[in-house]
């Protein structure tokens, strides 16, 4: 019994010192749509916050979303990348959605991940991790 006490305390400090790692690869990577704003195009000028505590670092992280007008009805898809997004940093990125004014918007749904790359890693399934928020009156969806 002796002897286990040491191999114990061993196998319980390597399980406490993977835990921050195994809870930041847990973690989450919020993407909100911030704002809107007209653009001087005439279209809507989108603002969103990317807070990445998702434990990685993207070097890739393209998004299609389909825009959708008053009547529920998909205007157009939009193709944004969010490259490169460090890890515990929060994003401000501005995209222009062209053609259409912020309050046609009604909605905004997350449609496919083009790239969802953490750095020095294959291609990742980025939908588990990403939360989806937004602060202007058109939601943001998956």
């Amino acid at each position: 019994m002796r002897s286990l006490v040491p191999t114990i305390l061993v196998a319980a400090f390597a399980l406490v010192a993977h835990i921050p790692a195994a809870q930041a690869q847990d973690g989450k990577l919020t993407v909100e749509l911030n704002k809107f704003e007209p653009s001087d195009a005439g279209g809507c000028r989108a603002y969103f916050l990317f807070r990445n505590d998702s434990g990685l670092a993207f070097e890739g992280f393209e998004m299609s979303l389909a825009v959708l007008n008053t009547q529920g009805v998909i205007d157009r898809l939009l193709n944004i990348d969010a490259a490169p997004l460090p890890v515990a940093r929060t994003t401000l990125k501005l995209f222009e959605v062209p053609d259409i004014a912020c309050p046609e918007i009604s909605e905004i749904l997350l449609h496919a991940f083009d790239s969802c790359k953490p750095q020095n890693q294959d291609e990742a399934d980025c939908f588990a991790m990403v939360d989806l928020t937004s602060r202007t009156s058109a939601p943001l969806v998956k």
